[in-house]
């Protein structure tokens, strides 16, 4: 059975920002194979949503990491995988919410 995926807006605009970033230092190819390994592993988790690890914070939230510089952080809920956001390493740790 396939989980249906929800993005939320905040992951929507962080990846927004991630690819815009990627374009403009490295160009739109590198920015295409950001994307098509984000949407590979974002339809991973359609089919095995417990691929990604829980975080110390709150057992409910998993993340999954996209690259090297990014990750994502995402719950189950029913049938559903709620894609919560994107967040770089090279960001200050203190930023990320989630852990």
């Amino acid at each position: 059975m396939a989980y249906k995926i929800r993005k939320s807006k905040e992951f929507l605009h962080n990846v927004l920002r991630v690819q815009t970033y990627i374009e403009k230092e490295w160009g739109i190819k590198s920015s295409e194979k950001f994307q098509s390994i984000l949407d590979s592993k974002i339809n991973s988790l359609s089919i095995n949503p417990k691929i990604g690890s829980s975080i110390a914070k709150n057992k409910h939230i998993r993340k999954l990491t996209i690259t090297k510089h990014n990750k994502i952080y995402y719950r189950v809920q029913n049938n559903e995988v709620i894609i919560l956001a994107l967040f770089e390493s090279k960001q200050n740790p203190k930023r990320n919410k989630y852990e």
